[in-house]
């Protein structure tokens, strides 16, 4: 699921897939009923653009129908001359984001506590918010603020193990450009 006809010719030169096109943020009950049909038959992997809309058009989906599955471009990938978009993706970057989906959970119980996710940083200092961008990115879950990324790492299942691996990794990488 793409939102537009430029992000499917992306997809479509990346790999061999089907899209259904949102064609924008407002999203019609035909577009959801097309959508949900797919996750019944076939499954469905949300693949928006890594600015505002493409995060609503995300919301809109996960709540409407479950299951589905998410795959995320760093705005860094996406970046074009002008604009962010799917569409301006290399092959290789939409390759290697369909290669990291992650699927919702809402059932399990958190890896870490609002507490915990406070104390590490994530929210609360000058630097939260590059921080969370950082672990975004080696997590390749898309970025969010406090809130946002909060439920984002519980309802894809990242674990406290990995979530670890990518502070270390975020660590040594601003510990080796110092």
């Amino acid at each position: 699921m793409v939102e537009g006809r430029n992000d499917t010719v992306a997809v479509q030169r990346a790999v061999d897939a089907d899209t259904i096109e949102t064609r924008g943020s407002a999203i019609g009950d035909h577009v959801l009923a097309e959508i949900r049909r797919a996750q019944q038959k076939r499954g469905v992997i949300v693949f928006t653009d890594p600015d505002q809309a493409g995060e609503r058009i995300r919301r809109i989906i996960s709540k409407e129908i479950s299951g589905v599955k998410h795959a995320f471009l760093s705005q860094k990938e996406a970046r074009g001359k002008h604009k962010i978009g799917v569409e301006h993706a290399s092959p290789t970057s939409i390759i290697q984001a369909l290669a990291q989906v992650r699927s919702e959970s809402k059932e399990e119980a958190p890896p870490l506590t609002w507490e915990d996710y406070v104390d590490l940083g994530f929210v609360g200092s000058p630097n939260s918010a590059s921080y969370r961008q950082q672990i975004a990115d080696v997590l390749q879950i898309g970025y969010g603020n406090a809130k946002q990324f909060y439920r984002r790492l519980h309802v894809l299942r990242i674990s406290q193990e990995e979530l670890i691996k990518a502070m270390e990794k975020v660590g040594k990488e601003t510990a080796d450009e110092s």
